[in-house]
């Protein structure tokens, strides 16, 4: 099975376009508090310029779901990533029939802590609205997960899986050779500095996840 790549936290249409060459299937623009931050003009500029196979993730947290639904549909988001508390109620129902426009898929994160198997078995059988469950570690510094600890608690079914976290050309592969995920994140792990990609490690990762696909 093909991996899914997404590259988060874009800044500009430069960086944009490197992760499309280096073989993204997604890029992410970040609209919660964070240094890597774009507002959704900022965004919107981006995104008319990329071809529109590309999937257009934006990363919400405790947003109000009337302000998710306008910068989805002012910027041309293919899809939403909750990152907060957002409950089940808010996720099942953030994009009604009634909402204008092509369907937007929603993925849900969970950060990864002491009651990981309880908010993961709570996501797996109240969230229905969801397309993906999101790990991360909610750590700054690019740093992983325990994944020995978590591997064992992963019972997902009918719901994909993205690993994020600290990824990198160095350990994306054994992440995929220990999770088998529907798709991986990169943000820190192919930067230059905070908001600013760099194009060989951008290869580099697609080249290791492609790597790993093939044992």
């Amino acid at each position: 099975m093909k991996t899914w790549i997404k590259f988060c936290a874009t800044t500009c249409l430069e960086d944009a376009l490197a992760s499309i060459e280096a073989g993204a299937d997604a890029v992410g623009f970040v609209f919660a508090p964070s240094k890597r931050r774009v507002t959704p003009e900022q965004a919107q500029a981006i995104i008319s310029r990329l071809p529109s196979q590309i999937e257009r993730i934006g990363i919400f947290q405790n947003e109000a779901a009337a302000r998710v639904r306008a910068i989805a549909e002012q910027t041309g988001l293919t899809a939403v990533q909750l990152h907060g508390e957002e409950t089940a109620e808010f996720a099942n129902h953030l994009f009604p029939q009634s909402f204008r426009g092509p369907r937007i898929g929603v993925i849900k994160t969970i950060v990864v802590g002491d009651n990981f198997a309880a908010r993961l078995e709570a996501v797996c059988r109240d969230y229905s609205g969801i397309d993906s469950i999101l790990l991360d570690s909610g750590a700054g510094g690019g740093r992983i997960f325990d994944w020995q600890k978590i591997q064992p608690l992963l019972h997902v079914r009918g719901t994909r899986l993205i690993v994020a976290g600290g990824l990198s050309p160095e350990n994306v592969g054994e992440a995929i050779s220990k999770f088998s995920p529907w798709g991986v994140d990169g943000v820190s792990g192919v930067e230059r500095g905070p908001g600013r990609k760099d194009p060989e490690k951008l290869k580099a990762f697609v080249a290791a996840v492609r790597k790993a696909e093939e044992v």
